[in-house]
């Protein structure tokens, strides 16, 4: 609900209504399977809270475009950081949410192999993200500029997959025991 809400406002005067759509899509595609899985697949709820700050970075950063937050605008650096940080975050939460079921759903414990494949994943979900970006782009033309938010930066694609690495492994690294901890008090497989 809350998530739904936050849509909603970032929905008030966005200041490109194409981008906002393309930016906030992630949700609108999550949103219905989170709803419809909940009985069937409840997760965690530090899972879900963190789907829901992950909603919260995507709805801000349609509302604005990632190069126009006000949130990134740091005195003395040359570019927007909201976009940065959104990367991060894209690899942060879905290491998380693919670790919970990884560990649910297949043989593999808490370890090195799940470690990997989740950080793999995470990569993958990334370089997707980048392709589709991409592609937007390439159909798009002149006004997939706010899509892409690339602020003059030819290696912007490399340091989002960077960022969201980074998160992939901060997430895992920093929220393991937690997470297991969560796990076990789940009253479900």
């Amino acid at each position: 609900m809350l998530t739904a809400a936050a849509v909603a406002v970032s929905a008030i005067r966005p200041r490109s209504y194409p981008t906002w759509l393309l930016e906030v899509a992630p949700i609108l595609l999550a949103l219905p399977v989170l709803v419809l899985t909940r009985r069937r697949f409840p997760l965690t709820g530090l899972a879900y809270g963190l789907l829901f700050g992950h909603a919260l970075v995507l709805a801000l950063g349609a509302h604005h475009t990632y190069a126009e937050v006000p949130l990134g605008e740091l005195p003395w650096a040359d570019r927007n950081h909201y976009d940065r940080f959104a990367h991060f975050v894209q690899g942060f939460v879905p290491a998380v949410v693919v670790r919970e079921v990884l560990l649910r759903r297949t043989p593999l414990r808490p370890g090195g192999w799940t470690f990997t494949l989740v950080t793999a994943v995470c990569l993958a979900i990334s370089a997707c993200y980048e392709l589709l970006e991409w592609l937007g782009a390439v159909l798009g033309g002149e006004s997939a500029e706010d899509f892409l938010g690339t602020q003059g930066d030819v290696w912007d694609s490399h340091w989002d997959m960077l960022l969201a690495l980074v998160g992939a492994l901060v997430a895992q690294w920093v929220l393991a025991r937690v997470h297991d901890r969560r796990l076990a008090e789940l009253s479900v497989p």
